[in-house]
């Protein structure tokens, strides 16, 4: 009925407005229950950190297995019919938590939610790279994450005005409304982008050929595992910046502002990214953002010792926006890198590279967590030995290629 108003390749600008939208989502599930973190333990008895962490977690668990059921169900089903079924899990997760009345139930609902939001999440990249290739992919990533990052800015406040006038249930009602919003856009504008002819037949020995054709392709492994350790620590400051700023910093309700304002840099270096890449190329800026990353991290773990762990705010703040400004680098061009040798499986790959990758963060975010008792000293000692590892990481995959050619 609506298929005169769908297009295969949409003019650039909806394209990415679109695509930003859709994968928003698992930003918007994450961001805007932060500020009503602590509340939601308070009224499900729930008050230690370590147990309201797990709202946040177990999105993250949810949404790395989701992406191994959606990414290939899309390789054979086609994008818009997989989209469509992870939305309806989201739905359900979304109102599990609206009418959850322990901590437990709220827990698994999240979880829920994590696996339908991995379809957004793994299949707007799928989507991505069935049209775009190498450099050219990563400069609409970038642009993308460039209208993505408004979401991480945004949401906190979103949820805190949410709370303060409906309580924190009616958040996930909200998410959940824009969550429609956007699955009514992707259905009435995206059109199929796998042509049936290339979709792949399901069998056991097909899924295994893809598996191992994934699994033992050096580069996208190599930048999926690189992705996934630098995202821990990120994802451990999403879980802890609540407390760590609102209590310790004594923030208070300036939360979702000093919030918003760290996210922006990230918005920033997307922005930067993607007019250089085409130029500079995506290599050079992984390993230029991830040096920058080892070299203020160390010296601000040093600099952190002199004030038991909590340096004065303005100093924290300069730190956290080099580091996210550098992050807003990488995460766009590692996944790009990974996905570039995966095109004939990009469903499928880009599930594993998102199962991987987000798996890793989720249980790395969960071990630093067993450190944070207040400070920045893990969060920051966690970037040095992440962008560390991750230039050893990278150094392998450029041994090896030189190797194999």
């Amino acid at each position: 009925m609506f298929s005169r108003f769908q297009h295969k390749s949409l003019p650039l600008t909806e394209f990415v407005a679109l695509m930003a939208l859709v994968m928003s989502l698992v930003a918007l599930s994450i961001d805007a229950v932060l500020p009503a973190l602590a509340l939601m333990g308070q009224d499900l008895g729930a008050t230690d950190l370590s147990q309201t962490q797990k709202i946040i977690t177990y999105l993250f668990v949810g949404l790395a297995l989701g992406q191994l059921l959606f990414g290939p169900l899309s390789d054979y089903i086609g994008r818009r019919p997989a989209m469509i079924a992870g939305f309806i899990i989201f739905f359900i997760g979304s109102l599990m938590a609206l009418f959850a009345l322990d901590f437990d139930t709220l827990v698994w609902s999240r979880f829920i939610q994590g696996i339908g939001v991995a379809a957004p999440r793994v299949l707007s990249m799928a989507i991505i790279r069935d049209q775009h290739n190498g450099r050219a992919m990563a400069r609409v990533m970038s642009f993308i994450m460039m209208f993505f990052i408004l979401v991480p800015m945004l949401a906190p406040m979103f949820g805190q005005l949410v709370l303060v006038f409906f309580g924190w249930h009616a958040i996930y009602l909200a998410i959940a409304l824009i969550g429609l919003v956007s699955l009514l856009w992707f259905l009435l504008r995206q059109a199929e982008t796998l042509d049936k002819e290339n979709r792949q037949t399901f069998s056991i020995v097909g899924y295994w050929q893809m598996a191992k054709q994934v699994f033992t392709n050096k580069k996208a492994m190599g930048y999926t595992l690189a992705a996934g350790i630098m995202s821990g620590p990120f994802v451990f400051y999403l879980s802890s910046a609540q407390q760590l700023f609102q209590l310790e910093y004594q923030l208070g309700d300036y939360f979702v502002i000093y919030f918003a304002v760290l996210a922006f840099s990230i918005g920033i270096a997307s922005f930067v990214n993607g007019k250089l890449v085409m130029q500079v190329g995506m290599r050079p800026m992984v390993n230029r953002a991830l040096i920058v990353t080892l070299v203020v991290s160390v010296l601000f773990a040093a600099l952190s010792t002199f004030y038991q762990g909590l340096p004065a705010l303005w100093k924290t703040s300069i730190y956290l926006l080099l580091v996210f400004f550098c992050l807003g680098i990488l995460f766009g061009n590692m996944n790009a890198l990974a996905m570039e040798p995966l095109g004939k499986v990009a469903g499928f790959g880009a599930a594993i590279v998102g199962f991987v990758s987000t798996m890793l963060s989720a249980l790395l975010a969960q071990y630093i967590g067993t450190f944070f008792q207040s400070g920045v000293m893990p969060l920051v000692v966690s970037f040095c030995i992440a962008s560390s590892v991750s230039l050893v990481v990278i150094w392998l995959i450029n041994f090896y290629e030189a190797i194999d050619s």
